[in-house]
């Protein structure tokens, strides 16, 4: 077996801002919590377990006075002001590229504008995106851009925002076909990390890739779904073992924005061991 090794991989920077912060506060052996997983990666969250973090799915489960850490998938104002209510001591990993599309959909609702959200609808990044703009719609597909109406008719114009972990060709036809129905204002595009990671996926053309990451990674998933070959993905050493890669010759290996280093090069070892791998 071949084996090409696809750049970039590794940690986003939002990703690695978000861990450097995480590890900051871990030093000081307060109990952490943090709501949702920081990043959708089981390693880093296991990790993270071990340092003292509690993960947790509603602001209630946190107790008053504690430390409670936002993930990098951005939360609501709704949930920022129940957090300062409660007195909660707030650490934000928001990522920055996050908060941007946060701020525009923000403005494009206090413009008057109908917000439309491409995203998956129950995604903690797009629930975040939805509480700035209240009566936003969320659409995940051509279909749906064909079938959108709005319950007074005309709306004017749109602002278009979209969740920064799908599928950039996707967004771009999206955002395209809006274009051909609805007068629209325009951000809707994929982060920079997931954007390259895609691209180096498409324009890879041997046998099979192998994407490492989590299985609730919206970045992993979107890569296998671009890839023009046969694909696998491993989010953990067992999941790699399980795997039956016999008889390919070329093998593409990436990795998930949020998907260490350190289990990137766990997996090239297997590999190596197990198929007898020729780096490209």
């Amino acid at each position: 077996m071949k084996l090409e090794i696809l750049n970039p991989h590794g940690f986003c920077a939002g990703v690695k801002s978000a861990l450097e912060k995480a590890r900051r506060l871990a030093i000081s052996g307060e109990r952490i919590y943090c709501l949702h997983e920081i990043v959708h990666n089981e390693i880093v969250v296991a990790e993270l377990k071990t340092r003292g973090f509690v993960f947790v799915e509603d602001l209630s489960e946190v107790p008053e006075g504690a430390t409670v850490m936002f993930s990098a998938h951005g939360v609501s104002p709704a949930v920022r002001r129940e957090a300062e209510s409660r007195g909660l001591k707030i650490e934000d990993a928001t990522c920055p590229f996050v908060a941007r599309v946060h701020r525009a959909a923000a403005d494009f609702h206090a413009g008057g504008l109908q917000v439309i959200v491409i995203g998956k609808p129950s995604h903690a990044e797009v629930k975040g995106i939805l509480g700035e703009a209240p009566d936003a719609i969320v659409i995940s597909s051509l279909e749906d851009a064909d079938r959108l109406t709005f319950p007074d008719g005309d709306c004017g114009k749109v602002g278009v925002v979209s969740q920064t972990t799908m599928n950039a060709d996707d967004v771009a036809e999206i955002a395209t076909r809006l274009s051909k129905r609805f007068e629209i204002e325009s951000v809707a595009e994929v982060c920079n990390a997931t954007k390259e990671r895609q691209d180096a996926v498409k324009a890879f053309d041997g046998d099979a890739i192998l994407v490492l990451g989590s299985s609730n990674s919206s970045n992993t998933r979107r890569l296998r779904d671009v890839a023009r070959c046969r694909s696998f993905r491993a989010g953990n050493i067992g999941e790699l073992k399980a795997l039956d890669l016999g008889g390919i010759g070329r093998l593409g290996v990436t990795g998930g924005a949020s998907t260490p280093e350190s289990f990137f090069g766990t997996a090239l070892e297997f590999l190596k061991l197990k198929y007898d791998t020729i780096p490209l």
